[in-house]
């Protein structure tokens, strides 16, 4: 028995004597459910302590500004930086002078770069203009609101822009028209609810460079009166125009005049007849698009 037990005593020292050469290939690295947890919490307790570490330090730059801003009188005299207009050009696209606000719903104008001269802010929520909205862009030469919902526009919103060139309001819920800047060439408010008593008297009487103007699918009673010499295209299709006289496009009181620049008059969809109406046409180049009997 004593010769049996130093016999196995022996077995078992002899290996560990003599260990056998480490493996030349690395076993395979096993990754457990409860480590990739493990790990993934410490990286997010990392990225929290690196958020805490930002904010403090952004905390202390704002405290640091604020004393040498009270310290030292002069730097409330420096001007804004581009800076201000970030929140506008993260939501919208801002390019060259152009600002792209389209299809974002948003329910109201935004803050615009002082240098914008094109705005396009098509099919959104907009209901109202202010007349604060460009009281401080003088530079704007079009502004694009179809597909909106605008009901309301104040006095003078567009008074101001007397570079501005373009405006379409097609496709909302105007009434009537606001008033319009002088310099304007093209004017859109097909598709509105827009009435004859909407649209005062000399509305594009002083509008000398007016070229282009669309009032189609609205609820105008009758044409309205004053249209500049300066006007090419005129669409009036699908009101409830019912009359029409010889004063509306010519004048009855000169037999040669004539309006060498109308290129375009469109009335189909109106309940009037427009061939009891000759002489409302003898001024003109070309006779109005619509029904003749």
């Amino acid at each position: 028995m004593e010769t049996l037990q130093a016999t196995l005593l022996l077995f078992v020292l002899v290996p560990l004597a003599n260990p056998a050469p480490p493996l030349q290939q690395e076993p395979p690295q096993l990754y457990e459910y409860d480590t990739l947890v493990s790990m993934g919490t410490l990286i997010q307790q990392d990225y929290e302590m690196q958020s805490k570490d930002i904010i403090k330090d952004e905390t202390n730059v704002s405290v640091d500004t604020s004393l040498r801003l009270q310290g030292d009188d002069s730097q409330l005299d420096v001007p804004p930086t581009k800076d201000t207009n970030l929140p506008t050009c993260l939501l919208c696209v801002c390019l060259s002078g152009s600002v792209y606000c389209e299809e974002i719903d948003i329910e109201a104008v935004p803050p615009l770069p002082k240098e914008t001269a094109y705005l396009y802010a098509r099919f959104n929520r907009i209901k109202r203009i202010a007349a604060a909205d460009f009281a401080d862009i003088p530079t704007l030469r079009r502004i694009d609101f179809s597909g909106n919902r605008i009901e309301e526009i104040e006095d003078g919103a567009f008074s101001k822009l007397l570079l501005l060139e373009e405006l379409s309001l097609a496709e909302n819920r105007l009434l009537k028209l606001p008033v319009l800047p002088p310099k304007l060439t093209t004017f859109n408010a097909n598709q509105n609810r827009i009435k004859s008593r909407g649209i005062k008297a000399n509305a594009f009487k002083k509008l000398t460079n007016l070229a282009y103007l669309y009032l189609g699918h609205n609820a105008l009673e009758s044409v309205p009166l004053n249209l500049p010499e300066s006007l090419r295209i005129l669409h009036l299709q699908y009101n409830n125009i019912t009359t029409i006289t010889d004063d509306t496009f010519c004048k009855s009181n000169n037999t040669r005049y004539i309006r060498t620049r109308m290129d375009e008059i469109r009335m189909e969809g109106n309940p009037i007849v427009l061939a009891k109406h000759v002489n409302a046409f003898s001024c003109l180049r070309m006779l109005p698009v619509g029904t003749y009997y």
